[in-house]
This record gives structure tokens, C-alpha cells and sequence, in this order.
């Protein structure tokens, strides 16, 4: 398993007021999934536009990497790839057999 992302561990730390809305006092929240597979992690946040992932050996590691992701992702193509202000009350994991 190996994810591709082009923001994989890019930006570590933005400074606070640097991209999209993470301006100085201001969080956003971002529901994030994390999967576990046999060689390591995968997550990706639910909700943002154009694909952001990242990638770990444990939970904690894909889960950090994730979030220098979203951080990159928007400090590089700013608001409009947040999800609208309504917020995510749940999300569901379904299985579906499709015939090709």
C-alpha cells in the first residue's frame, strides 16, 4: 500500500494567519478517516474538495500527516476547497457488491 499524495509531509508547521482559514485564533474541525491495512495507515479528511491523503506505519503517524496535508492543501488553493459551513453530523461506512 502506498498512497500518493503530492502533499505528503510538504508543510509541517504553518505559521498561524497563512492560508485559507487558518488565520491566527481561528480553527476549523475536519472529520478525518483513518485506514488501517496490512502494510501501514491511510487517512483523508471528509468533505474537502480535490483529494488530500496521507499516510503512516501507525495511527499517529498517518493522522499527523494527514493534517500537514490539509494545511498545505489550503494554504495552496485557499477557501474554496473547505467543505460549505454546514457541518458533517455523521458519516457511514457501507458495503455494496456491484457487478462489472
Amino acid at each position: 500500500m502506498r498512497a500518493t499524495s503530492s502533499c505528503r509531509g510538504a508543510v509541517p508547521n504553518l505559521p498561524a494567519g497563512q492560508g485559507g482559514r487558518l488565520q491566527t485564533g481561528m480553527a476549523r474541525q475536519f472529520k478525518i478517516v483513518v485506514e488501517k491495512h496490512s502494510d501501514g495507515y491511510v487517512a483523508y479528511p471528509l468533505g474537502m474538495k480535490g483529494t488530500v491523503v496521507g499516510e503512516g506505519g501507525s495511527y499517529e503517524e498517518a493522522l499527523a500527516d494527514v493534517k500537514s496535508a490539509i494545511r498545505f492543501h489550503i494554504e495552496t488553493f485557499g477557501d474554496e476547497v473547505l467543505p460549505d459551513d454546514s457541518a458533517l453530523i455523521e458519516a457511514f461506512i457501507a458495503e455494496a457488491t456491484i457487478s462489472a
